[in-house]
């Protein structure tokens, strides 16, 4: 991984919990929770 790369993936995050602190009040992250164990649980069942 170059630093330009590393850099542009801290940017992105950090600008993701910034929009959860400000936008969401920080529930972001338990919806997503959500969503990715519904998308497991529907992965379980194809296999």
């Amino acid at each position: 991984m170059t630093n330009r790369l590393a850099l542009i993936l801290a940017i992105l995050i950090l600008g993701t919990l910034a929009a959860d602190l400000l936008v969401f009040g920080w529930d972001l992250h338990v919806f997503l929770g959500k969503k990715f164990l519904e998308f497991t649980e529907y992965l379980a069942f194809w296999r």
